[in-house]
């Protein structure tokens, strides 16, 4: 029997479908499991972003989810695993290094990319010859994965292009109507995506950062940094991770990654305090300042939710402050340039 809160549940719904809150219970898992055996989609709690679930291996459930979030079908899915063994038929072969990863970070925010077997769509994966997997750490993800006992692949719970969803609300902003069941498993831990890595000539090639930083990566092999984690890919270029190439994570308000430090960016708020404009700032800056976290990780908590929270207030313009790239703080900047377009106010 598992162990969970017994909490009763929200019933909500737009147009002629309900879509459910449910808190994360034995009867909301087996609800879950229930819907995604039959071919449909649930939004699951993961310790980095909700995520959209579906069957890996259904094709048509997997369009569900392109349709629900509107999104390009060229950009691949993560399938997620709840035990290593679910890995072996899924790819053609597991390196060493993976191996080690997986011993250390799995479960954890760690995506790693393998050559793929005809077992998975070519839907799922972008129409590439790999796929991407990763052993969420989250407890309720993982038991509807159990209970399911078949990957599933679950992309962010948003629309599309929009900031991804660090809470149920967050889910149920955009996707009433278009699901009929949320896992309520409270905030994400993390806040960001998973860090997304290949292996090439024995190194590790992060492809998005994640929680799983390049310092840490480092003490198994030599790491290397794709360009396109800072900078846009072209637009014809085939890429290998999700939120690589297109616009993501972006609110309604304009963005600008603001690299100037305390004094200078409350001076270039000064400058703009006619604006309607939030200020999102490495520190308590006082009055005319939100509070965006000193350190990564909590800096990765917050954004989503204050992109979000920029709208439902009717902001215009969001200038952030530009975090350090080291440790957590590349996978802050790699959203943040992406929200704003590639928009940077430089000193």
């Amino acid at each position: 029997m598992l162990d969970f809160p017994a909490n009763s549940f929200k019933v909500m719904s737009s147009n002629n479908l309900q879509t459910r809150i449910m808190p994360f219970c034995e009867e909301s898992v087996c609800e879950a499991a229930d819907i995604l055996k039959n071919g449909g989609i649930v939004a699951l709690p993961t310790e980095t972003v909700y995520g959209l679930a579906a069957n890996a291996l259904d094709e048509n459930a997997v369009k569900s989810i392109f349709t629900a979030k509107g999104r390009p079908q060229d950009n691949p899915l993560i399938v997620h695993i709840s035990n290593f063994e679910m890995i072996k038929p899924l790819v053609t072969e597991i390196p060493e290094l993976a191996r080690r990863l997986a011993e250390k970070f799995w479960a954890g925010p760690l995506t790693m990319i393998f050559g793929k077997t005809s077992v998975v769509p070519d839907i799922t994966s972008g129409g590439l010859s790999t796929v991407a997997v990763r052993m969420p750490a989250n407890d309720a993800a993982r038991a509807v994965i159990e209970k399911c006992g078949f990957p599933l692949a679950a992309p962010s719970a948003n629309l599309s292009g929009k900031p991804s969803p660090t809470s149920a609300q967050h889910v149920f902003e955009d996707m009433n109507g278009k699901i009929p069941l949320i896992i309520d498993g409270g905030e994400c831990s993390v806040g960001v995506e998973s860090t997304v890595v290949c292996f090439r000539e024995d190194k590790i090639h992060i492809l998005r950062p994640g929680g799983i930083t390049a310092e840490m990566l480092s003490k198994f092999a030599e790491v290397e940094i794709d360009k396109a984690v800072e900078t846009a890919p072209r637009p014809d270029e085939r890429v290998l991770s999700p939120g690589m190439k297109y616009k993501h994570y972006s609110p309604k308000a304009n963005v600008f990654v603001v690299n100037k430090r305390a004094d200078l960016f409350r001076k270039f708020r000064a400058m703009h305090e006619d604006e309607n404009a939030w200020f999102l700032s490495r520190g308590d800056y006082g009055e005319g300042f939100i509070d965006f976290g000193e350190i990564a990780e909590i800096q990765a908590q917050r954004l989503f939710g204050l992109l979000r929270s920029a709208d439902e207030n009717n902001i215009e313009t969001v200038y952030v402050e530009a975090p350090d790239k080291s440790g957590m703080g590349l996978a802050v900047y790699n959203r943040l340039i992406r929200a704003a377009g590639f928009k940077v106010v430089d000193e």
